[in-house]
């Protein structure tokens, strides 16, 4: 069965050109072109996955994507002109799975939907993870230290979870860019460093651990306490 994918984008030429490209590849594919639209039809559709451009009529789609939160874990792709740092972990924390900075290549958008797809799979899959007092489950979408729950968001979990995969192993920033973020990334890779400090910072400093240590010039390791 084909997998169906919304396509919430303003620009129609755009929309048209990924709407074809989708088609060729065997995607089932509806349009939007402004934010209200696209948000009725993400919340009475049943996507597989999400295209949400991030500047929208009618409805912002920062503001799109967390209302979709409030019902769905559907994987959403934001599609942003913007390409700072700060813009980029703004979407990914109020939810988003992963985001293409426009213009982009259709190969590098299609390896990005194979990705977020492939990901939902394996969430789907019961595995707990452990290192020393800190356990993760995959099934509950749970972490836990000492049975004290950390409460962390998405793209959080999905780091954490891929340390704790690889324990007492040295992963490399472009390791984990390709892993948890979805594709091989050839540049600034500032925003695993603001990912790790965000894990710390729920992790290392409330509990007082050192969990997460940084190898430097080579990556990251969780370690038993």
């Amino acid at each position: 069965m084909s997998l169906k994918i919304l396509i919430i984008e303003d620009e129609e030429k755009i929309a048209r050109f990924i709407e074809l490209e989708l088609g060729y590849e065997g995607y089932l594919t509806t349009k939007a072109f402004d934010g209200r639209t696209g948000l009725e039809l993400a919340e009475t559709g049943e996507f597989d996955l999400i295209l949400l451009d991030v500047m929208l009529p009618k409805m912002s789609g920062m503001e799109v994507l967390r209302r979709i939160r409030r019902v769905s874990s559907v994987p959403v792709i934001l599609l942003t002109a913007r390409d700072s740092v700060i813009d980029k972990v703004s979407g990914l924390d109020s939810g988003a799975n992963d985001y293409i900075t426009k213009p982009f290549a259709i190969e590098e958008l299609l390896a990005r939907i194979r990705n977020a797809l492939r990901l939902v799979n394996r969430s789907e899959q019961s595995e707990i993870l452990s290192a020393g007092g800190l356990q993760l489950d995959t099934s509950r979408h749970t972490v836990n230290y000492m049975d004290t729950a950390i409460d962390l968001t998405k793209r959080e979990f999905d780091l954490l979870y891929f340390l704790l995969k690889n324990k007492d192993l040295v992963v490399s920033r472009e390791t984990l860019l390709e892993n948890v973020w979805g594709y091989d990334y050839a540049g600034d890779t500032n925003v695993v460093d603001v990912y790790i400090r965000f894990l710390r910072g729920k992790i290392d400093e409330v509990f007082g651990i050192k969990l997460i240590h940084t190898v430097r010039g080579v990556g990251y390791v969780i370690k038993d306490e």
